[in-house]
């Protein structure tokens, strides 16, 4: 989708008045400006005698039912507390304005069910359009108005405010016009950014494809090959070996014995420094019985081979002890060509089908004896070299591709919010629009 359209290309209205409110600026002169209370009431609805056990989740700006593998641990009981939800309903999360000025706090229901009491149910009176609302809610969000509007030490707010609260009120038909404009125009945008997330989604997917190649074919697509023997690396070239990792690495384990040195972790952008003092890592109460990782030790977090990843230190620091550190005990494989197929085999979930233990609950790991009887191919130091190096500027390539369709993305996430914004605050009107 190509932003040709601006603000210029949209009519404005034929005169303009103070709304009152700093952030809505001018309106137009037929809107009005009413508190929260003429228009919006707070059902306060109980689910009791279980009416619904379709179980609503606010999730990143949407409302959508909670799977039933999502509600392990709650007992039918519990859900005569919550709310009942009807189509058309505006959800909020009131709660916490002051330390979470990220996440999108409200939306409109496309569903019939039931959702925590901690939220606010928002209903809309017969004079006004719910789905205008929405898009007014979401512009309100988008520009954080709400969060000078709290009250309490964490900043919460509750339906008091919202009935107070001045909101610019159209004519109906407008509103509803204004909604069926922004349902039209925001699916096109999100459906642009949808097919440039899947771009994103299969560059990366190539990129570990190439990856997995080099590391497996070596960069002679003429070369003769034979059967590795490994299921994974499937055919090699003639003149690779096969080697077991325990014959090219030795698994260390050093326990410091004492507080005081840095504190590392193992994230998918490798390893990094943990900021104690900030509270990061302030669950583990005893350092003194992590291990020490040495500048050049490979450490990976074997414990979680789904999210877990694996890099080579930059630091001389402690790690926890349930993460496994090795290092190179031969001169036949560079440490960075081992640690591209170590990597490759996180993302390409690799090591995923080598490891035990209940992928449910997200403990799937890699144990030792796997670890140490995990097979890969070796080439020579020279190939070793040259596949590192064709490695390294393919990603620069894709890498930067990737980037500018973020750049492309974050665009269309800016313009949506500027058209609703737009749109719902009468600097625009979209009721002339195509005439």
């Amino acid at each position: 989708m190509e932003m040709t359209e601006t603000k210029a290309t949209f009519k404005k209205y034929p005169a303009y008045k103070d709304s009152g409110e700093y952030w809505m600026g001018d309106i137009p002169e037929e809107w009005e400006m009413l508190p929260g209370l003429s228009f919006i009431y707070e059902n306060k609805e109980r689910n009791i005698g279980m009416r619904s056990n379709t179980v609503l989740s606010l999730s990143y700006g949407n409302i959508r039912v909670k799977g039933k593998e999502e509600l392990t641990g709650l007992v039918p009981e519990s859900f005569e507390t919550y709310q009942l939800v009807n189509e058309g309903d505006i959800i909020f999360r009131p709660t916490d304005l002051q330390n979470d000025k990220i996440s999108l706090r409200s939306s409109i229901s496309n569903h019939k069910g039931i959702i925590t009491s901690a939220y606010l149910n928002l209903r809309i009176k017969e004079k006004a359009f719910p789905k205008f609302y929405h898009y007014l809610f979401r512009t309100i969000d988008n520009n954080k108005i709400i969060y000078g509007l709290g009250s309490g030490l964490r900043q919460n707010i509750s339906y008091i405010d919202f009935r107070r609260f001045l909101f610019p009120f159209p004519p109906l038909p407008e509103q509803t016009a204004i909604a069926h404009f922004l349902d039209e125009k925001t699916a096109k945008i999100d459906q642009a950014i949808a097919q440039k997330e899947r771009m994103i989604a299969l560059l990366k997917e190539r990129k570990q494809i190439i990856i997995q190649n080099a590391v497996t074919k070596g960069l002679d697509p003429n070369v003769k090959l034979k059967d590795s023997g490994v299921e994974w690396i499937g055919e090699i070239p003639e003149h690779w070996k096969v080697k077991k990792l325990k014959f090219i690495v030795e698994i260390v384990k050093r326990i410091i014995g004492y507080e005081g040195p840095q504190v590392l972790s193992i994230t998918q952008q490798g390893i990094k420094v943990k900021d104690i003092k900030s509270g990061e890592g302030q669950l583990a109460m005893d350092y003194s019985k992590y291990q020490i990782a040495e500048i050049g030790d490979f450490a990976m977090n074997h414990m979680d081979l789904l999210t877990g990843y694996v890099d080579i230190s930059k630091y001389h620091g402690v790690i926890s002890p349930d993460y496994r550190v090795f290092k190179s005990k031969t001169d036949i494989i560079l440490d960075k060509y081992l640690l591209l197929i170590c990597q490759m085999c996180y993302k390409n979930k690799v090591f995923y089908a080598h490891g035990q233990g209940v992928s449910k609950l997200g403990r799937w790991r890699l144990p030792a004896d796997n670890f140490n009887n995990f097979f890969i191919a070796i080439p020579s130091l020279i190939e070793q070299d040259k596949i590192i190096e064709k490695v390294h500027l393919s990603n620069i390539k894709i890498d930067d591709t990737i980037s500018k369709i973020h750049t492309q993305i974050e665009k269309l996430k800016e313009y949506k919010a500027t058209l609703i914004d737009s749109a719902v605050t009468g600097k625009i009107k979209v009721t002339d629009y195509g005439k």
